[in-house]
C-alpha cells in the first residue's frame, strides 16, 4: 500500500494514555478514534492466556479486571532508557523484549490509523518528553533511539520527534487570535514538561520557530509517581509497609515500592519474587498483613490495586473540601479499605508538587522572565487536571491565568501540525 503524501501523523505515545492525530494538506489536525469512539487509548496490553490473544487499551484493562487468566502490562514508556527495556519475557509462549512489546502497541496505533485513512502517512512525528531520563544525556538518546526502532518495527517509515510541551504549544496556537508569551505545563503519566514560547497567528506559518522557544525544562515526575506516593501512604501499610516485626525492625520495603510502581508490578509475579515475599513472613508480628500481601501477589492483583489508588486520587481531586473519598479494598479482605480527603491528597502529594512547580519556575527563569512575565499558563496532560497541582501553580504564579487545553489530545494534535 503506497504511503499517503502531504499527510502528517502525530503520535503521542504516553505513559498512561496514547493519542493519534492527522493533518492532511493544510487542513486542521483531527483526532483519530482509537477505541470505539474514544480518541485516546490507555497504554495497556493484556496477553490473554486462555485465548492466546492480545488486547489493548480499555479492553485490556477490562480483561484483567474480569479475572481472565493472563498478563496486564502498563506504563511501558517508563522503561525507555532503562536496562529493563531489553529484558525478555514470555508472551504467548514466545520470548520477546519489552521494546518489542512497545512496538506491538505502536503497531496497534498504526493499524488503526491505516484503517481510518486508507494508508499510512509518509511523515510521522512522535512526541517525546524533555527528558526520558533525568541528568543522563547518553541514556536519554538511547531511549529516543529505542522508540524510533519500535516505531520502525511497527511500520512507520519517516519518523521524527518533537518535544511534547512544544507540540502542546503549537496546538494552543491554532486557537490564538493575538500574540502571547505562554508557559506550557504538560503533566503526563511519567513526566512533567514545560516550555516558555511566543505564540500567535502571525507566527504559526513560519517554518523555523526556534527563536520563539525561550526555554524548555522537564523532569521524570508525573501521574504514576503521584499514584505511587498515595499507594505507599494509603494502601501499602495495610499489607505491611512500616510494620514492625518481632525483632522491632520494619518489614523490608522493596516489595511495597515495586507493588506501587505501575511498570514494575509484573516482575513481582515471578517464582523468585513470590518466594522472596513468602520469606518475609517471619518479619511480621501481625501475620494477617502478610497474608494480604501474598493474596495480592498470588492472585496477580497488583494492577487492580494500582488502578484503585488512581481512581481514588482522581475522585478526591474533584471532591468538596470537607468530603472524604472511600478507597474500597474489600476484594482483598472483607471490610478492608482507606479514605482520602482533598486535604490529604494535597498533603500527600505536596513534596512532589513542590518539585514540579520548581521545575516550572526554573523554565520561566531560564527564559529570562519573572513570575509575571508570562501571559498565560496552558495546561495539558491528564495529571494537570489535579486540583492540588493547579493550586500550587496559582500560588507560584498568582497573576497568571490558567487555560485548560485538550488534556489528552492536545499533544497529538500539535505533533500533527509540527513542521
Amino acid at each position: 500500500m503506497p504511503l499517503l503524501q502531504d499527510t502528517t501523523l502525530g503520535i503521542d505515545f504516553g505513559t498512561s494514555n496514547s493519542a493519534v492525530a492527522v493533518r492532511q494538506g493544510r487542513d486542521a489536525a483531527r483526532m483519530i478514534p482509537l477505541e470505539g469512539g474514544a480518541s485516546t487509548l490507555p497504554s495497556a496490553l493484556f496477553f490473554n492466556a486462555e485465548e492466546q490473544r492480545t488486547h489493548f487499551g480499555r479492553d485490556a484493562v477490562a480483561q484483567y479486571l474480569s479475572g481472565t487468566e493472563g498478563r496486564l502490562m502498563r506504563s511501558l514508556k517508563s522503561l525507555l532508557g532503562s536496562a529493563l527495556l531489553q529484558e525478555k519475557t514470555a508472551v504467548h509462549n514466545t520470548l520477546v523484549s519489552y521494546q518489542d512489546i512497545i512496538g506491538l502497541f505502536l503497531r496497534r496505533l498504526a493499524d488503526t490509523a491505516q484503517a481510518e485513512l486508507g494508508g499510512l502517512p509518509a511523515r510521522v512525528v512522535m512526541g517525546r518528553p524533555v527528558h526520558f531520563v533525568d541528568d543522563d544525556p547518553v541514556r536519554d538518546r538511547q531511549a529516543e533511539e529505542a522508540l524510533r526502532l519500535a516505531a520502525a518495527g511497527a511500520g512507520f517509515a519517516e519518523v521524527s520527534f518533537q518535544l511534547e510541551p512544544i507540540a502542546a504549544a503549537l496546538d494552543y496556537e491554532q486557537r490564538l487570535a493575538h500574540e502571547a508569551l505562554v508557559l506550557v505545563v504538560d503533566i503526563g503519566g511519567g513526566t512533567s514538561d514545560f516550555t516558555v514560547v511566543r505564540l500567535g497567528p502571525d507566527r504559526a506559518g513560519q517554518a523555523d520557530r526556534s527563536r520563539d522557544v525561550l526555554a524548555t525544562t522537564g523532569m521524570h515526575v508525573g501521574g504514576t509517581d503521584f499514584d505511587r506516593r498515595l499507594s505507599l501512604d494509603l494502601a501499602m501499610p495495610l499489607l505491611g509497609l512500616r510494620h514492625r516485626g518481632p525483632s522491632g525492625r520494619e518489614v523490608p520495603s522493596r516489595v511495597f515500592f515495586d507493588l506501587s510502581t505501575w511498570h514494575l508490578i509484573q516482575w513481582l509475579y515471578s517464582p523468585r519474587a513470590l518466594r522472596d515475599a513468602e520469606n518475609l513472613r517471619n518479619d511480621y508480628a501481625d501475620v494477617r498483613l502478610h497474608g494480604r500481601l501474598m493474596r495480592v501477589l498470588h492472585e496477580r492483583w497488583g494492577h487492580r490495586l494500582a488502578d484503585t489508588v488512581e481512581r481514588t486520587k482522581i475522585a478526591a481531586s474533584s471532591a468538596p473540601e470537607a468530603a472524604s473519598t472511600a478507597m474500597p479494598l474489600d476484594w482483598i479482605e472483607p471490610g478492608l479499605g482507606a479514605t482520602l480527603s482533598p486535604g490529604g491528597l494535597a498533603a500527600g502529594l505536596g513534596p512532589l508538587l513542590e518539585q514540579v512547580v520548581a521545575c516550572a519556575q526554573d523554565c520561566v527563569a531560564q527564559a529570562g522572565l519573572g513570575t509575571r512575565g508570562v501571559e498565560a499558563i496552558y495546561l495539558t496532560g491528564g495529571s494537570s487536571a489535579l486540583r492540588p497541582l493547579r493550586h500550587a501553580l496559582a500560588a507560584a504564579f498568582p497573576a497568571t491565568p490558567q487555560v485548560e487545553g485538550d488534556l489528552f489530545g492536545g499533544v497529538a494534535a500539535g505533533l500533527a501540525v509540527s513542521r
